[in-house]
């Protein structure tokens, strides 16, 4: 069978687009051919700055020939109908259709009709303008001169050439005729842009391959990334050194070289006494070089040595391209020493900073406290619709005071903490380099004496950043982290800005995870609906109004809404579709159940343990292990099987309408299966509940399974359905006392099996 080498060679592509770009050209060549009837054995993309490649294997020469019935007027139909049907079945005359009979409907005309198969080369040069014309690239721009003419061609970077073969593995190729915006698909390429720019003729993807090494091209991303990496250890361990790796970093580099030459550079050693995270963002966001530190070393210390991938074997052995790359990182560095000094020195305008510094309780003695002041002075605005940076930091010092409460946190550091948090968006450090919002925040904290838990937690408010990322350090910034997190997600779903589909702006998504992975990883027990209640009422309640709030008791809902009425930039619509509607709960529950899936929970255990006001997460997370372990074990099916019969009972019948007494009289229970029933779900809930509120919810299961027995000796000897109204609202309302003893761990009836 043959195969098909595509080529789309280009002016640099940017490195952030090249492997989606790669993906897409491979999904729709391959969509279109399989729309058109191919098959194919293999497909596998490939790009370097300059190209993208497509190399398909085993595609069938000839599409096959389809077959399609499609169905007619009746025989008796008027002419008009009949014309119609010729026409749309492509039938010269009535006699080229079939006669379907049909005793119920009557006869009816049908076209039966084939449509020869296509060559693949027919096909491809149909699809491939297209495909090229309206390729997805995030931007794109038209070029030379047809770019005047309407409808001409945009491509991310000028495109060059169109190499397209097809062919047999051991027979000759042929090219396939197209052409788009005057560049017509040929069998040429060319390699390198400096060593072998000249084009050159390509048969199939082995023959490519090879020609396009020997014109120093290295056409495989993860070979090149392979050949960075190697290389770049290699140099730094011959010079006594580590290389610290970045893997992102090595994949927009290799994004960068087509034969990448791997070369050391150096910088003054007095740059040492920059922080390490600085000097590597320096080196790695204007220069896209690696940094190195000496064998052995920890992880905060660098050496002045770093790496850096040039595309071309320099005559001179690459030392003009290192010493031009020293110059600019030199300079770059120059100016990042310069931001770390003055971030350590006194503001100018110090005395307009004391109104903010009264407001927060800041000393301005302190460099990190002074950038704070400016932060609130300036009036630095958060978002237009939930208020400055200023007001979010009191909304965060309040709500994380009530906080401490929860994970057990020196009450002093946690409000230092949270009115430095935000201080370092001040800095000039993390103007130049935004990454380092909090690491710079924790290294200008320790400088100025901070508590060492002070400064982690400023450096770690803004953890989690991920499901890998490692969760804050101590309580102190475990709170801090928790109380930003949930007035981010309260404020936002106050204004309505809410994730939908794919788009997160504000990364809300993040943020709830981050909440549950801290909530159930460091074991807190968290009230949600009352914090919730608390955080977004920061936007609109004094300090004094907050402070009478508990986190750990129910909310006077009545009370809060007369507060709440009284402020002009909240009203009960907010409020209402916050809270009592569930709505940002409801989106908890589903971060949650994604989490829990994540750690291998059935979606049915989750779903039985997880009702619509559950706001304790790590409670559901405690019942849905426990519920796990126990529904394996002989006792769990023996509990599933006697519930599920009787609560799937009591729903039917309850959905027929029948009657259920409130409770159960006992006067009216009259065999002894039914009485024995009786005892054993009193006992039972009345063990299980004790056991709920000692939150084992193990022990709760095993007094629950108890009822097995008693269950299938009442399935066996009583008919629920009784001729005596009375008898059977009785027997109906002893299965809801089953289904409500068996509610306080879990809804069974969600279980499968």
């Amino acid at each position: 069978m043959p195969d098909l080498l595509l080529e789309l060679r280009s002016e640099e592509i940017p490195a952030q687009m090249q492997r989606k770009a790669a993906g897409d050209l491979r999904k729709l060549v391959t969509d279109a051919l399989v729309e058109a009837g191919l098959t194919y054995e293999g497909a596998r993309e490939y790009w370097t700055p300059r190209r993208l490649t497509l190399d398909i294997r085993g595609l069938t020469a000839r599409s096959a020939d389809q077959h399609e019935e499609r169905k007619g007027p009746r025989v008796d139909a008027n002419e008009k109908a009949i014309e119609g049907f010729l026409r749309g079945a492509g039938l010269a005359s009535i006699s080229e259709a079939h006669v379907h009979r049909d005793p119920k409907k009557g006869d009816f005309y049908v076209a039966h009709i084939v449509k020869p198969g296509r060559a693949a080369e027919e096909v491809i040069a149909e699809v491939m303008p297209g495909i090229i014309r309206n390729f997805p690239w995030p931007k794109s721009m038209r070029s030379g001169v047809a770019s005047a003419r309407p409808g001409a061609l945009r491509w991310v970077r000028p495109l060059q050439t169109i190499l397209c073969t097809f062919g047999p593995e051991n027979e000759e190729t042929q090219v396939i005729p197209f052409e788009v915006d005057g560049i017509v698909a040929s069998n040429l390429t060319a390699g390198h842009r400096f060593h072998a720019p000249d084009l050159f003729t390509v048969r199939r993807f082995a023959d490519y391959v090879e020609k396009l090494e020997r014109a120093f091209v290295v056409l495989d991303a993860d070979r090149r990334k392979d050949m960075i990496l190697h290389d770049a250890r290699d140099l730094a361990f011959a010079s006594g050194l580590e290389l610290v790796e970045d893997e992102g970093l090595l994949e927009e580099v290799s994004g960068l070289v087509e034969w990448p030459q791997v070369l050391m550079g150096s910088f003054e050693e007095s740059f040492l006494s920059i922080p390490a995270e600085i000097i590597r963002l320096t080196i790695k966001t204007n220069q896209k070089c690696f940094v190195t530190r000496p064998q052995g070393a920890e992880a905060g210390t660098l050496s002045n040595r770093f790496i850096l991938v040039a595309n071309i074997a320099a005559k001179d052995g690459g030392a003009e391209i290192v010493h031009g790359n020293g110059k600019v990182v030199r300079a770059r560095l120059s100016d990042a020493k310069h931001f770390w000094t003055r971030d350590q020195g006194n503001l100018p305008d110090l005395h307009a900073l004391k109104p903010s510094a009264e407001k927060f309780g800041l000393d301005l003695a302190k460099p990190l406290d002074q950038r704070m002041a400016k932060l609130d002075a300036l009036n630095v605005t958060f978002h237009a619709k939930i208020g400055t940076q200023g007001e979010r930091v009191q909304r965060i010092r309040a709500l994380a005071a009530k906080l401490a409460a929860v994970t057990g946190a020196d009450a002093a550091l946690v409000d230092r903490a949270a009115v430095l948090a935000k201080a370092d968006l001040r800095t000039e450090a993390v103007g130049e380099f935004p990454e380092l919002q909090g690491v710079m925040g924790r290294k200008y904290a320790l400088l100025q004496g901070e508590s060492p838990s002070v400064a982690a937690a400023i450096e770690d408010h803004w953890k989690p950043n991920g499901p890998s990322d490692r969760l804050p350090e101590d309580a102190v910034g475990l709170t801090i982290a928790l109380a930003d997190k949930l007035d981010t997600l309260a404020c936002f779903w106050a204004i309505d800005e809410k994730p939908t589909g794919s788009k997160d702006p504000y990364a809300l998504r993040r943020a709830a995870l981050g909440v549950i992975r801290m909530l159930l990883e460091r074991k807190i027990r968290l009230p949600l609906l009352d914090t919730f209640s608390y955080a977004v009422l920061g936007r609109a309640l004094s300090n004094e109004e907050r402070d009478s709030i508990a986190i750990e008791s129910t909310l006077d809902i009545t009370r809060l809404v007369v507060s709440v009425n009284r402020k002009s930039d909240i009203t009960w619509d907010e409020f209402s579709s916050v809270f009592l509607k569930g709505s940002l709960l409801s989106f908890f529950h589903d971060r949650l159940k994604v989490y829990l899936r994540d750690l291998g929970a059935r979606h049915d255990i989750i779903d039985a343990v997880l009702t619509p006001e559950a706001d304790d997460l790590l409670m559901v997370a405690r019942r849905a292990e426990a519920l796990t372990a126990f529904i394996t074990s002989e006792e769990g099916r023996n509990l599933l099987a006697g519930t599920k019969r009787a609560t799937q009972l009591l729903a039917a019948e309850e959905k027929k309408g029948a009657a259920v007494a409130a409770s159960v009289d006992p006067a009216l229970l009259t065999l002894d299966a039914e009485k024995t029933l009786h005892t054993a779900v009193v006992t039972a809930a009345a063990e299980a509940a004790k056991a709920v509120a000692a939150e084992d919810f193990r022990v709760a299961m095993e007094a629950l399974s108890a009822l097995r027995g008693p269950v299938d000796r009442f399935f066996d000897d009583v008919l629920v359905n009784d001729e005596n109204p009375a008898i059977r609202a009785n027997r109906l309302a002893l299965l809801g006392q089953i289904r409500a003893a068996t509610g306080t761990v879990a809804d069974f009836s969600k279980i499968v099996g």
